[in-house]
């Protein structure tokens, strides 16, 4: 039976904490498109496209961050991120012109990809053993998803009382604080004799000539559309269509006074049921097939996203679906991550997860961009609703004919 001292290591929590703060900022960042589109006059479109550039930088800077991390080592990784993180989130406070926040979402999303999945997964995955690995994997995400319960309702509170520029200040403050997790994230270098011997440039290119591999490369682009629409959107979604809280009811007395509110708490309980849904997608991960669980899951949002749009919405239904999306959120996250571990080795496995989430954050892009574009066209999300019903249908089906054996396997076999 496995012992939670073999799961619960300390470099386990030091990367959790890292992720936690990371994401807990990151998430937030839905919850500042109404304040800063009213203070500063900017069309929704302008600060979706600052997001979705944000997305993008994350993405391309990630399998940068997971080749720094292999060669130079995993510390100074995170410090590089930590730094430029805090940088662009000082300056973007200063930004009075939508294009000169834009520019400056590429140091928030270079910082993200240094604090974020690409380097702490690899972490995380080179120091826990083969049978602890899915979960250990899953508990990390899971801090992200912690993050994402505190960060949206704490900057909702803070933006009652303070600027949105105040914010973004404290917040360049906060991110320092990952800091002191780095002492503890030296992940020992468990792989085999042949990955050792392999070259990244021979592993890339095993890599990217392996339908398996272009085929998970192809899936993740649904979850980082579905996953960015929501966290970018949905809060300013909820506020502007969703019926009125009752002053007399349940969520008033919880402190919910009106859909403002609401939008923060939902991304929120997002958050609290992806901690469920991670925990439980890695301990999965570790007994049945991966390709299977991740086809599972888009499947599942694809019929919940339907449901969604389809019934009229109110808070009990806003808050519904984010209790079930939330179980879905990022259970991708491990599945994905120890699938190509499993399938390609350790040794380089920052790069090769890091260039899979690059199609997970060019679809986080897309979903960004596209949900500010058609909001300001037609003056409604809809449209963007069914194109993610369409892309998780797709995820669906592109990870059942992935082989999921390890590649020296059979290129012995071949």
């Amino acid at each position: 039976m496995m012992s939670s001292r073999q799961v619960f290591t300390p470099i386990l929590i030091a990367a959790s904490v890292v992720l936690l703060i990371s994401f807990a900022i990151r998430a937030s960042f839905g919850v500042f498109q109404i304040p800063i589109a009213n203070d500063l006059g900017w069309f929704r479109a302008e600060f979706s496209l600052a997001i979705a550039i944000q997305n993008l930088s994350w993405g391309i800077a990630t399998p940068f961050f997971g080749a720094f991390a292999e060669k130079l080592g995993d510390r100074k990784a995170i410090l590089v991120g930590v730094l430029v993180y805090a940088l662009g989130l000082a300056l973007s406070s200063m930004a009075s012109t939508a294009a000169s926040h834009q520019l400056l979402e590429i140091l928030v999303g270079v910082g993200v990809a240094g604090t974020g999945f690409g380097v702490i997964l690899g972490v995380v995955g080179r120091s826990a053993s083969d049978k602890t690995r899915s979960l250990a994997l899953g508990i990390t995400t899971a801090a992200g998803s912690a993050g994402q319960i505190i960060g949206p309702p704490l900057s909702q509170y803070l933006l009652n009382s303070m600027t949105w520029q105040n914010v973004f200040l404290l917040y360049s403050g906060l991110i320092l604080l990952a800091l002191l997790s780095l002492p503890f994230l030296k992940a020992p270098a468990k792989v085999s004799k042949s990955e050792l011997e392999e070259s990244l440039s021979r592993i890339l290119n095993i890599a990217i000539r392996d339908p398996s591999y272009i085929l998970i490369f192809v899936g993740f682009f649904s979850c980082g559309f579905q996953l960015a629409f929501i966290t970018a959107h949905f809060p300013a979604f909820v506020t502007e269509a969703c019926a009125t809280i009752d002053p007399n009811g349940l969520l008033a007395k919880m402190g919910i006074k009106d859909t403002a509110d609401l939008g923060a708490v939902a991304i929120a309980v997002i958050g609290v049921f992806n901690i469920i849904g991670t925990v439980t997608a890695g301990a999965l991960g570790g007994r049945y097939p991966k390709r299977v669980l991740l086809a599972g899951i888009y499947m599942a949002r694809t019929v919940l996203f339907s449901w969604f749009i389809l019934t009229p919405m109110t808070p009990v239904t806003v808050l519904i679906f984010s209790s079930l999306i939330g179980t879905l959120w990022l259970a991708t996250v491990p599945l994905t991550s120890g699938l190509v571990a499993y399938i390609y080795g350790l040794r380089y496995m920052g790069t090769l997860y890091g260039l899979v989430f690059l199609s997970h954050q060019i679809g986080s892009f897309v979903g960004v961009w596209l949900g500010g574009d058609f909001y300001d066209r037609f003056g409604s999300y809809d449209v963007v609703w069914w194109v993610g019903i369409g892309t998780g249908l797709l995820s669906a089906a592109v990870h059942l004919p992935v082989k999921e054996r390890p590649i020296n396997d059979r290129l012995v076999t071949a």
